[in-house]
């Protein structure tokens, strides 16, 4: 008696166990590849005048499927990411006019997928160094002069040197007209910003330099036309400068491209800057580099 109830409780917990190691069956249902998939892409800023943005980089990117789990986006910029729905705005961050092929992978059950892709041109603002803005403009507007009592206000050397090797003028040792001009640099509500030349009714030319302006004569003050509002565009510097010498900055001044005196340079290259001293450098028509500094005002 007592043996039999000894094996019926080894036979229940045997068949106690068995139940317990029966191997449990998943399923992920049907098979279902995503269909449809289509892509949208809207550049933010982007109209006829601006037809690749505003500068801002920033692209809303929508992708819709029937069937899809999740998207694989990859940007065409290097970065990839999963989405859980294929939404979001993107932000490109090299500078220029580029396109960029955008690849979207449609996700499905059993990770099945469906792609696609669609070209964007994006045009990226360069992004100018903050203290450079916050010195420049004080954020808003700011004045600046030639630095007159500085040594090297004006100056000159060749174009591999980064400081005025030749020729670095004395304080108050130049013309007049070079001394009164009042340079304003102001930044507006989108980050861009401008320039206005108020020259007095003159301004100083290098004699390479007044053909430029149309005019011709030795190094000396002319009537020059400055008025008007110039936009700059900022750019990294190409001039193989290292930072120990310079900011490598550069800014484009259009039309005449004057900031103070005439070199028949358009580009500036920011050497230094204080919130109450800028140091830059143009490349004027003569082939030489030309060194100018100012003070804020």
């Amino acid at each position: 008696m007592k043996k039999s109830y000894i094996l019926a409780l080894i036979v229940s917990a045997s068949l106690f166990t068995l139940a317990g190691c029966e191997k449990e069956e998943y399923s992920f249902g049907a098979i279902k590849t995503p269909e449809n998939l289509t892509i949208t892409t809207v550049v933010e800023g982007a109209n006829a005048a601006n037809p690749d943005g505003n500068g801002t980089g920033r692209v809303s990117i929508n992708a819709t499927a029937t069937n899809a789990l999740t998207y694989r986006i990859d940007y065409g910029d290097g970065r990839i990411e999963m989405l859980p729905s294929g939404s979001i705005v993107y932000k490109y961050s090299t500078p220029g006019t580029k396109e960029y092929t955008i690849t979207i992978n449609a996700v499905g059950t059993g990770g099945v997928q469906t792609v696609s892709s669609k070209k964007v041109k994006v045009f990226v603002r360069f992004e100018i160094p903050a203290d450079i803005v916050t010195f420049l403009t004080n954020n808003a507007s700011k004045k600046w002069a030639t630095d007159k009592e500085a040594d090297g206000h004006f100056g000159v050397s060749a174009t591999d040197v980064f400081f005025p090797l030749w020729y670095s003028a004395t304080p108050n040792s130049r013309e007049a007209c070079a001394y009164d001009d009042e340079i304003t640099f102001s930044k507006d509500a989108s980050g861009n910003i401008t320039m206005v030349l108020n020259n007095k009714g003159e301004s100083f030319s290098t004699a390479a330099a007044t053909g430029v302006y149309g005019f011709s004569g030795p190094d000396g003050c002319y009537p020059l036309v400055t008025t008007g509002t110039k936009n700059l565009t900022f750019f990294e510097s190409t001039s193989g400068s290292t930072s120990a010498v310079s900011r490598r900055i550069d800014f484009l001044v259009p039309g005449n491209g004057m900031v103070n005196f005439g070199t028949g340079g358009k580009v500036y290259e920011i050497l230094s800057i204080t919130a109450t001293q800028l140091h830059v450098r143009s490349i004027g028509a003569d082939g030489n580099a030309w060194y100018m500094k100012l003070k804020s005002i």
